[in-house]
Parts: structure tokens; C-alpha cells; sequence
């Protein structure tokens, strides 16, 4: 994600929005101590209408972020969508094409996933397979794994250092 201020802030608002005021998954922040490593990825609506809030051209509606935790292993997590952008589920998909085709393409071997019982169908019909059922600050979750195969290596570069955003916002 470009490092542009309104679009950090945009970042963290979004999940701050869909995990603490929406799901009440947090109380006042959904940041922890991943995000110093992780790097934001964000799905952008380019609006024209005059009324727009701040004046920018541009919001951002999806959000998730991808971490690599040990060589080679990377995990996805707080996948969300603006409630606005949700109706036909292709900007969840588009983040999760991302997600993974980015890690792909920086050396991933395995990409998890920590998903809410809600949207493991969406996932599975994504390639990804459950691997376990567990609970999550009192939500049922599934450990998933996405089918590399599937999701081929993207030519991005990986940045020399991850995006440091405990600063913003």
C-alpha cells in the first residue's frame, strides 16, 4: 500500500470500524503487535461525486493484511469490506487474490488464515482448505490454507522493509 497518509488513515479506520464498532471483536483497537511486520493491503473506490466527505477522490472499502511469521510461512487476517461494498463478495475476493499472489511471489510455501465460521464457504470456494476449528476471542474460527497452485506468484517486489504503521493515525 502506498504510504499516503489519508490512505493509512483510511487503513485503520476501516478495521477499526468493521472489528471494534461492527463485530465488538476488539473494544477500542484491532491493532497488535503483528502489525509492526505485517503489510497493509487495501481494495480503493476512486469516487467523483462532489459531496464526497474530506474532498479526496478516493476511499478506502477493503482491507487485510499479510505477515510472515516464520520463513516462508505467511498468514493473512483482518480481511474486511466497508458494509457499503459487500453485496457481491468481489472485493473480499480481490483482497484475498491479492493477499496470497503477493506473498506467492515473495517466497511464500504456506499461506494460513484465521476465518470466522461465517465465511469458510466463500473461502473454500476460493481453493482454500480447513485445517482445524478453533475459537477466537469467543468467535469460531477455522485455520485455513490457501491452495498455492491456484493463487500464481505476482512479479511485485517486496519491499525492503515492512511498512511501519504504528505511527499513523
Amino acid at each position: 500500500m502506498r504510504a499516503d497518509a489519508s490512505l493509512i488513515q483510511g487503513y485503520w479506520s476501516l478495521r477499526r470500524s468493521i472489528f471494534c464498532s461492527e463485530q465488538h471483536v476488539f473494544e477500542e483497537s484491532d491493532r497488535d503487535e503483528l502489525d509492526a511486520i505485517a503489510y497493509p493491503i487495501a481494495a480503493l473506490h476512486h469516487s467523483s461525486e462532489p459531496e464526497h466527505d474530506d474532498g479526496a477522490d478516493t476511499d478506502v472499502v477493503g482491507v487485510v493484511r499479510i505477515v510472515e511469521t516464520e520463513p516462508r510461512l505467511w498468514y493473512g487476517g483482518r480481511l474486511g469490506v466497508h458494509a457499503d461494498f459487500r453485496r457481491h463478495n468481489q472485493i473480499g475476493k480481490g483482497l484475498i487474490w491479492k493477499a496470497v499472489t503477493t506473498a506467492n511471489g515473495w517466497g511464500c510455501d504456506r499461506f494460513l488464515a484465521t476465518v470466522q465460521i461465517q465465511n469458510v464457504r466463500f473461502f473454500r470456494r476460493l481453493h482454500w482448505t480447513s485445517i482445524d476449528e478453533l475459537e477466537i476471542r469467543g468467535i469460531r474460527h477455522h485455520l485455513m490454507e490457501a491452495d498455492l497452485g491456484y493463487y500464481l506468484p505476482s512479479r511485485e517486489q517486496r519491499p525492503i522493509a515492512s511498512h511501519q504503521l504504528s505511527a499513523a493515525a
